[in-house]
């Protein structure tokens, strides 16, 4: 396994490492005065290394040989109708996190990978990036298919993390302009592995995994994975308890020299008890100092998460020529939610709350997603385009209990807290249909290349939405049906093979909202929305490491209710920002992962005082996370970690009126591999939080693309300190 990951570092250390980065190895890669061709078909991760054993298979053609250097970064990453590209050259921001990273740094869920990229918010149900929350479905993917974001995935089920920042709809269809989140499943290695890992965490947590990949039958034509783990025991509150159960298989079935069938499957039991409960704010009414969250009277024992989710995936993919390639996949998954999880609502500034359970969400969404793509490279004489056509859409049913509703447990003060038992939890499997939504769009690109500097990016889609809604009784509530054209187009320009600059314009369709309970319109869906980008960059791709600083404006409209009490769109949401990032390694013995991201996200055209030119709740003006690795050369095989995430200040309230402080949280981790009976072992210890500091994290307004009524926020507590231990034999 490679060891030579980033770890995490202070803002000093980042800046100086940065500045000694770029005196040191400014033309360590730049080597080519031409760009070469840009575009990379294949796929990524671990089939890259398939032609190994298969080299007729054409369609798993050799990746990049920066991608399994001794560097964490990933070069290259899958962005829809475009394929696998290279990163220096897409003009979009796109962060990959690695398996090493997820390896080394011992990350468990989506929220633990999100957290290293400072432009992410993965602490709530919704990733979300730029100051904007995704939807339930459109800006979540496995592998380019739509999925649920509001379930739980364990990292150990993917290879890798992509995220691009902002505006997609050009590229995947209708979405929030949230970014895409693209969850890459492992898929079988060509070399024969037997993963073996014990593991352990605060307090009692025990951990056992098991990874095996092989390839079997005439010239090892057929690839395997498998993929297995539970970890049982008590969370870092007293009673509490936590349950993960994976168990995931991949198939590759080679038919042919130019087809290949993938196939995947994954079973995934997730169960939270007796954690902190959520927070919430009545009107007028501001969040105090953080909270202790090892403090269980602010949570319920038998409140929590029981969440079963299980994914099937199948692709295939089809080589043409060495020029043209096809790409069918489609997805099929059924997440069961059953959330019990309590809501303290604070009802004065003197601490008094007011605990709830709220059933009456979904408790099942079903989603049936595909996608076909086509590509191809085409000269017209000293103009070269790389193009693509294709679809990508989804059928998405939600289903609520049936005796689903809101229910007080009690009340109590902060001075005085106490945890209430939740009872009167309906039959979660006893549901109704209370939604249908369906999505599809064709998707075209031309990537134009002028000349060996200049090139020129089209792309757009046209979409058709539906939505229905439906009562208890099956009678139909509300209904819509829309259309519309979303489109992107980039100049790039390339003063030398590895760096880019760009300039993107991206005007993207999403669905429109539902009215919420309360307003006179309930029920009635919004008409949808249009929401526009611009994005300007540079990325510079050194010989082992990525370096990327984007600005960007966003605008879309905002909804929530009217005076009149009526939901509706009023305003508009302005969100600009720069980001900064860098990715690989520094020095031969230090690698770097992170960066750090300036947001001004502001509200206009509300017809309200107090409302307008505010900042948007919960989000930060500024924010930063540097994981920093260093292999210590007197010692071979040992490795040290540092990681430093900052959160700044964020507003509570549509009038800024309060706001929580800002909060910096320290991890340390040391590792060694060893060669016990010549075989590899891997010892891993993590400190998370190690000054064991106290935060507000996930805050969200009232609603997820407006204000509601009163535009309260919520909030949770952050994790405390919490350690992490792990071995992992290679057998």
């Amino acid at each position: 396994m490679n060891h030579r990951l980033p770890s995490r570092c202070a803002v000093f250390a980042f800046a100086a490492t940065c500045a000694f980065t770029a005196s040191r190895n400014a033309h360590a890669g730049d080597t080519e005065t031409t760009p070469p061709a840009k575009r990379v078909t294949t796929p990524t991760q671990n089939q890259a290394t398939q032609t190994a054993t298969l080299p007729t298979v054409a369609v798993n053609a050799k990746a990049n040989t920066a991608d399994t250097a001794d560097t964490p970064r990933s070069t290259t990453a899958s962005l829809g109708p475009l394929g696998n590209v290279k990163r220096v050259d897409t003009p979009y921001t796109v962060n990959v996190v690695t398996q090493e990273v997820i390896a080394d740094q011992q990350l468990k869920s989506i929220p633990d990978a999100l957290r290293l990229l400072p432009s992410v918010q993965g602490d709530g149900a919704r990733p979300q990036s730029r100051g904007i929350q995704g939807s339930v479905v459109q800006n979540s993917r496995i592998d380019g298919l739509n999925a649920v974001s509001t379930t739980d995935y364990p990292l150990e089920e993917f290879d890798r993390i992509e995220v691009m920042n902002g505006l997609a709809g050009a590229l995947y269809g209708p979405a929030n302009p949230a970014g895409t989140f693209n969850f890459i499943q492992k898929r079988p290695t060509d070399d024969r592995q037997l993963h073996f890992m014990l593991g352990y965490g605060s307090q009692t947590r025990f951990l056992r995994g098991l990874d095996v990949s092989d390839r079997v039958g005439p010239s090892k034509a057929i690839g395997y994975r498998l993929t297995l783990l539970d970890e049982t025991g008590t969370g870092y509150t007293d009673h509490s308890s936590l349950r993960r159960q994976l168990a995931s298989v991949a198939f590759d079935f080679h038919l042919s020299r130019d087809t290949v069938i993938e196939a995947n499957y994954s079973h995934y039991h997730y169960v939270t008890k007796g954690f902190p409960a959520t927070f919430a704010l009545a009107s007028g009414v501001h969040f105090p100092a953080a909270l202790d969250p090892t403090n269980a009277a602010y949570g319920s024992s038998n409140g929590g998460n029981d969440d079963t989710t299980d994914t099937g995936t199948l692709r295939l993919r089809h080589d043409f020529s060495p020029n043209w390639h096809l790409e069918a996949a489609v997805l099929r998954q059924i997440a069961d939610r059953e959330s019990t999880t309590p809501t303290n609502t604070l009802i004065d500034n003197a601490g008094d709350y007011k605990t709830t359970i709220s059933t009456a969400t979904a408790s099942r969404f079903t989603i049936t997603s595909n996608l076909l793509y086509l590509r191809g490279h085409v000269d017209t004489g000293a103009i070269q385009h790389d193009v693509s056509i294709g679809t990508s859409g989804f059928l998405w049913d939600n289903f609520n209990p049936v005796a689903g509703g809101t229910a007080t447990l009690g009340s109590a003060s902060l001075a005085n807290p106490q945890s209430f038992a939740v009872t009167g939890a309906p039959d979660f499997e006893h549901r109704y249909q209370s939604a249908q939504s369906a999505q599809q769009s064709l998707i075209a690109s031309d990537d134009i290349t002028v000349s060996p500097h200049w090139s020129v990016l089209l792309a757009g889609s046209q979409s058709w939405l539906s939505t229905h809604n439906y009562n208890v009784k099956g009678a139909q509530t509300s209904e819509s049906a829309n259309q519309g054209l979303s489109g992107a187009a980039s100049l790039i320009f390339k003063p030398r093979a590895n760096q880019s600059l760009y300039v993107t314009y991206a005007d993207s369709l999403q669905q429109g909202d539902t009215a919420p309970a309360g307003s006179t319109n309930a029920g009635n869906i919004l008409d949808p929305y249009r929401s526009k980008q611009w994005e300007v960059g540079y990325k510079l791709a050194l010989a082992r490491l990525n370096a990327s600083v984007a600005a960007f404006r966003i605008t879309r409209p905002y909804a929530y209710t009217l005076a009149d009490g009526t939901y509706g769109t009023a305003g508009n949401q302005v969100n600009r920002g720069v980001e900064v990032m860098l990715d690989g390694n520094a020095t031969r013995n230090l690698t770097l992962f992170g960066g750090f991201t300036w947001l001004d996200p502001r509200l206009f055209d509300t017809g309200s005082a107090s409302t307008e030119g505010k900042r948007i709740v919960g989000l930060p003006e500024f924010a930063l996370n540097v994981l920093m690795q260093y292999k210590v050369p007197q010692v071979p095989g040992l490795f040290t970690n540092l990681n430093v995430h900052y959160v700044g200040a964020r507003p509570t309230d549509n009038a800024n009126t309060w706001s929580v402080g800002s909060y910096t949280t320290l991890d340390l981790g040391v590792g060694y591999l060893a060669d016990i009976l010549d075989r590899a072992v891997t010892f891993r210890l993590s400190v998370d939080n190690v000054t064991n500091r106290h935060y507000w994290t996930n805050i969200v307004p009232g609603g997820l693309n407006g204000y509601t009524g009163s535009g309260n926020a919520t909030a949770q507590l952050g994790a405390p300190r919490t350690v992490t231990a792990s071995v992992e034999f290679d057998l």
